[in-house]
């Protein structure tokens, strides 16, 4: 399972549908077992324990991931193996912003090159550690599978909060598509 062709076998299993993500929702093939392939927490893939350095691979790869509750995997039409993912998938690296206020818009580009706009279908959440305090921010990219926020792009939430009464309790929040994602308490 573990050779050095493995990636790329998988690869070639791929339909050449042209645009679009390919439907890995609706693919169910056998469990073909565990592939030494990590994403680490900063976002970088490796196979075999080495970095991969080629984006379009990468690219490529995290096309065809899927969540299957907390396991990660690797789908084709005719093959499932399961990865290893050290905190998300994706890494939120870039932060367009247009408008203020509740008409605000927030477009996170991800280290993979997806586009997302943040709002009710692509949320955001912030996990506050409860040892350290320190916040972990997401962003819901497709289906279940989650982008962690890069800690530059946060503070420029951060920059951007405001304030917003939820049940009684004041939130440090941003706006993004008519949709209010709290960050944290107002201190």
């Amino acid at each position: 399972m573990n050779g050095p062709g493995k990636a790329n076998d998988l690869l070639a299993q791929l339909p050449n549908s042209g645009k679009g993500l390919p439907p890995v929702h609706l693919w169910n093939p056998d469990f073909c077992g565990d592939i030494d392939m990590r994403i680490a927490r900063d976002g970088t893939w490796f196979y075999l324990g080495t970095p991969i350095g080629r984006k379009p691979m990468v690219r490529l790869f995290s096309t065809i991931i899927r969540r299957d509750g907390d396991d990660y995997f690797l789908i084709t039409p005719v093959e499932k193996v399961r990865i290893t993912v050290d905190d998300a998938p994706f890494v939120a690296v870039l932060l367009h912003v247009e408008g203020q206020g509740q008409s605000q818009v927030l477009r996170f580009t991800t280290n993979v090159d997806d586009e997302v706009q943040a709002g009710a279908e692509h949320p955001l959440r912030v996990i506050i550690d409860p040892t350290t305090q320190q916040p972990a921010p997401y962003l819901l990219v497709r289906n279940n599978l989650e982008a962690l926020i890069h800690r530059n792009v946060f503070y420029q939430l951060v920059e951007l909060a405001v304030t917003q009464e939820i049940e009684g309790q004041r939130w440090l929040g941003v706006w993004s598509s008519g949709t209010f994602f709290p960050i944290g308490l107002e201190p």
